[in-house]
């Protein structure tokens, strides 16, 4: 009896033993696992205006600082005013990025200033006889906006003080429209013509 029960158990033993040894020399089952890599980000757009080189829409790594989009503006130019500006600062898209000019040399350098001041993305509306100066009384959005400080906010208001009061007849007039003061007149008033 009890080499009955060694066979048994030698049996047992031997079949637990080799199904062991068949499920760990098997081949894994089911497919492999493949990770993708992560998502790249976007690029940052902003735009550049003001006194640099090449006014414009620029796209830029995300992580990109103010002097970055300077940088790809191809620079500032020689009047322009960078002391207001924190070149460290990280940028956010889709901000806009305005380098001032600098009103001591507006005068010695007052053509390459208009220059820089013409929108890159041309409009349906044509520039008057001289493209450097923009007309307050016929200038569009965009044109209204590529003044120094003329926000999306100071161009509307502007189009509708035109509208409800009639044409400008002096550039001086402009300070009559809320939100533009003297200061910001003495900024742009090289810059613009009422078309006389």
């Amino acid at each position: 009896m009890k080499n009955g029960w060694a066979i048994a158990f030698g049996v047992v033993g031997g079949l637990i033993g080799s199904a062991v040894i068949l499920l760990a020399s098997s081949p894994p089952r089911g497919e492999a696992i493949h990770l993708l890599p992560p998502p790249t980000a976007s690029p940052l757009v902003v735009h550049v205006s003001g006194g640099v080189v090449h006014q414009g829409v620029y796209q830029l790594p995300r992580g990109s600082r103010v002097q970055d989009a300077i940088a790809s503006a191809g620079g500032l130019l020689p009047n322009a005013d960078a002391q207001s500006l924190n070149l460290a600062a990280l940028l956010k898209d889709g901000e806009k990025i305005w380098v001032p000019i600098s009103s001591s040399s507006e005068e010695e350098s007052q053509s390459e200033t208009k220059v820089s001041s013409i929108p890159l993305q041309s409009t349906n509306q044509a520039f008057q006889a001289n493209p450097a100066l923009i007309n307050i009384n016929t200038a569009s959005q965009l044109e209204l906006e590529s003044l120094p400080g003329i926000g999306p906010a100071l161009a509307q208001r502007i189009i509708a003080y035109r509208q409800e009061h009639g044409a400008f007849a002096r550039t001086e007039d402009i300070v009559a429209v809320p939100g533009i003061g003297e200061a910001t007149y003495e900024r742009i008033k090289n810059l613009i013509t009422v078309g006389k």
